[in-house]
Formats: C-alpha cells, structure tokens, sequence
C-alpha cells in the first residue's frame, strides 16, 4: 500500500504506468524527479516554449515522494519573513512573501483551467497558540508584514478562533485567507497528467544510477541512457543520497501524519467544516485540517532524524509515532476520540539550515540545476521552485535568476555523527519543554537553550 493521499488518487482514477527508459534517449532538457518540483518545472518550460523537448525520468512512480504524502496544506512565506529579511534584505523578502502568495492562487487557476480535480479550497489558513507560553508568538512578525503593507493577517476574537478551528485547545489565532488545501495525491497525479497532455516524456520506474557532466549531460540509468542539452534535479530528499557533498545542506526530518474514517457529522458538531489549516505555534508544529469526504488529517513533524543522506525503511512504513497522534487528535477534539484512524504514514522532508529551499547550478556546471530544501512547506512554494529552474534552464535574465536563492546552500550542519545525535538531543530537549509549557511549568533552562537550536536551524519561524 502507498500513502494515503497517494493511494487514494491511485485507486479513484487508475492510469497505466508511464514504461521505464529503455534504450538512449536525446532531448533538450532532463528532469530527474516526478513530483511537485519536476512537474512544474516541465510544465512551466512547456508554457515558455512549447516546441521544447522535454523529457522527466522518476524512480517510482510520479508522487511517490513527498509530493505525494504531505500534508496538503500550501502556505505562503509570509511567517518566514524575518528569515527573508535576515538573509535577503527588505525588497527582497519582500518580493519573496508576495510571489509566494500569488503561487498559492496560480496553483488553482491551474487545477481549474486543467480539470485537475484534487479538492483545492482557497479557505486560509490559522496560525494559534494553544498554551500561554505561545500566546504573542506570531504578534511580531505580523507587525513587520504590517509595516510593509505585506500583511493579510488579522488577530481574531477568541471564540470564533475556536469555533474555526473545531477545538477550545486555541488561545489565540491569527488567520490568513491567502492559503489552501489540497488531497496531495491527486494534485500531483494531475500534474502528471497535465505534462504528458503537453508532450512532456515521462519514464516512471526508471532511477538515475550516474550523471556525467558535459554538453551535452548525460544521465545514467538501468535500462539506458539519457543525453541532454540541460538538466534539471528536483529529487528533494533524494539529493543527498545521491550527490554526498550536499549531505551536511539538509536533515533529513520526518513529519508523521493520521487521517480519520470519514465523520462529516461530528466535524460539522464541532464546526469544523471549511478547508482551512490551523497550525500552532510550536517548534515541531501541530497542524490538522478536514477533508471534503468529512475526514480530519492532523500531523505534526520533527520525529524522526535519518542518518547522513540514507533514508531508512521508516520513511515508508506507517507512521511509528501513529499512538501519540492519536491521542493528540483527540486531545483536540474529544468528541472524535472513537472515530477510527483510516491510515498513518510519514515521510522524509528535506530541512534546510535556514528552513528555506536553494537552488543552484551543480558542481559550477553551466547546463546542471537543482532545488531542494523546502524543509516540509513545499507544497505552495514548489510552484516557485518550477519558475525559478525553468528560468535557469532557459538562460533567462529575470528576478528569479537573480534572486539570492539561487546562490546555493547557504549553511551547513556538523557533520555526522555530531548531526545525528545533536537532533536528537534538541528533539528531546524540544519535547520536555514543550510538554511542561502544555502543562502550565516553567520548563528547564537547558532545555530551553537547546531548542534555540532548532528555532536557529529555521525550525520555527515566527518571529
């Protein structure tokens, strides 16, 4: 069995599996990758040059990654302002904030004019608190978008946080109508389908095994052999395992997730009945939202740390943190603590140094591209990664090409096995402080200072 969202697509509209490369194969631009990032990097040259040869190759199955297991919700880069404005400057981030919020509302002017059918509701999105110790975290940065005229928060009143968020957990929250959900699945099976309609070539089962550098570049694989004009990488989590110098550019982070059985009369009960996400304000957030069958997904990330570049079996089992979720679900809604759990899973998100995506030219090559890094928002911001490697790809001179996150990884963690066992060590540290924080304690001054650390790292990003 797939994923949830996955699996659920596959079943709803079964489509035969593009066949592996075989043989050699010419073209003007490889993609390596089937999910959100090389879907709408080849739909975006396509739009720019539809006479362009463009030809994708994926391990799997297109979604099988993360595209195809997320959590559904597209969320603009306006929390992570203070970080744009950090490493980029003021016109930058805020050029950033307000491309990141016209992706979200490009993605379904897309799904709409494609027919791709993958329940994208435009509902926004509530950042909460739902202990003291987070009341006023996001009062800061929501003062910052303010004062330069980016903002489309507004603080509400607590009884109608609560009854948009189906729960009285919430203190206090801000909302946002610049977000959506999606059932991931389907958006990126749409996208597949979208692609090959526009002539895009499409080799599932077929992973890359070496790339030579050259003009033309050449991409390796089991069956055959791929040479290319230009080559564009959007393997994600998979970057790191198959090219080592970018081992220490990202962790490699789980974020575990349960859905319920459809329970539209107890969701509606409680009000929660719109696509809207609430995320609280923790360093490893909570965040949930309701599905149009009458479904709650709830996840909540940062469980478990993978070694190095490797991406153990974990990853693609059901989610081994399924209980604590569970009670977690229905500590926020006791009402729904008796509906059963339809499925859990997880999946490996690719967490950068500053909890943003980089991209770049490999080994300095002038026809090699990548972007990775979304660090488990990708959802609506891997619609600008498509713009920014299709602008790269095609020689363009424009904001995106020009744009600082073209500049590489701008950071880098320590090295193994200091990484490994540090995550684990400010994960714990996280969990007792957050866990005393739920029950009104002051938590351990250690333990606050090494949950800094993640809140460094770009773990946590709102103010």
């Amino acid at each position: 069995m797939r994923p949830f969202w996955l699996q659920q697509a596959l079943d709803e509209r079964p489509e035969a599996i593009c066949p592996p490369l075989q043989g050699d194969a010419r073209c003007q631009v490889c993609i390596i990758g089937g999910g959100y990032t090389g879907l709408w990097t080849a739909l975006m040259l396509k739009r720019a040059r539809p006479d362009l040869d463009v030809l994708l190759i994926e391990a799997d199955l297109c979604g099988a990654g993360a595209s195809g297991r997320n959590g559904g919700c597209a969320l603009s880069w306006s929390a992570k302002y203070f970080t744009l404005q950090q490493l980029f400057g003021a016109v930058e981030a805020s050029r950033l904030v307000i491309e990141s919020e016209r992706s979200i509302g490009a993605i379904g002017a897309f799904c709409q004019a494609e027919g791709i059918e993958c329940d994208f509701r435009l509902d926004g999105t509530l950042y909460t608190a739902t202990n003291t110790a987070q009341i006023g975290s996001t009062d800061a940065v929501v003062a910052a978008l303010e004062q330069r005229g980016l903002s489309s928060f507004r603080r509400l009143p607590l009884q109608q946080v609560q009854r948009l968020a189906g729960s009285q957990r919430h203190l206090e929250g801000w909302f946002s109508p610049i977000a959506a959900t999606v059932q991931p699945g389907k958006l990126v099976r749409g996208l597949r389908r979208a692609a090959l309609a526009k002539g895009v070539r499409i080799h599932e089962g077929t992973p890359m095994t070496r790339l030579e550098h050259g003009a033309p570049a050449q991409v390796h694989t089991a069956g055959g052999r791929v040479r290319a004009d230009r080559v564009v990488l959007g393997l994600n989590a998979w970057m790191a395992r198959q090219f080592p110098a970018f081992e220490r550019s990202v962790a490699i982070v789980s974020s575990d997730m349960v859905i319920t059985e459809p329970c539209p009369q107890a969701l509606a009960d409680i009000g929660l009945s719109s696509g809207i996400s609430v995320l609280d304000s923790r360093l490893f957030v909570h965040y949930y939202r309701n599905t149009p069958d009458g479904r709650l997904m709830l996840g909540k990330g940062g469980n478990t740390f993978a070694y190095g570049g490797r991406l153990p079996a974990v990853f693609d089992q059901p989610s081994p943190y399924c209980d604590l979720l569970q009670r977690t679900l229905a500590q926020f809604f006791p009402t729904l603590a008796e509906v059963p759990l339809a499925a859990s899973w997880n999946g490996p998100s690719d967490r950068s140094v500053t909890g943003l995506p980089f991209f770049g030219r490999l080994d300095g090559q002038a026809n090699v591209f990548y972007g990775f890094g979304y660090s488990g928002s990708g959802v609506g911001p891997c619609h600008m990664g498509g713009q920014i490697l299709c602008s790269l790809a095609l020689g363009l001179d424009n904001p995106w090409t020009r744009s600082p996150l073209v500049r590489g990884p701008l950071g880098r963690f320590p090295p193994e096995p200091i990484r490994y066992l540090g995550s684990l060590l400010v994960r714990d540290a996280i969990r007792r402080k957050e866990r005393a924080e739920d029950r009104g304690l002051r938590p351990l001054a250690l333990d606050v200072r090494l949950a800094r650390f993640a809140a460094a790292a770009g773990k946590a990003d709102k103010g």
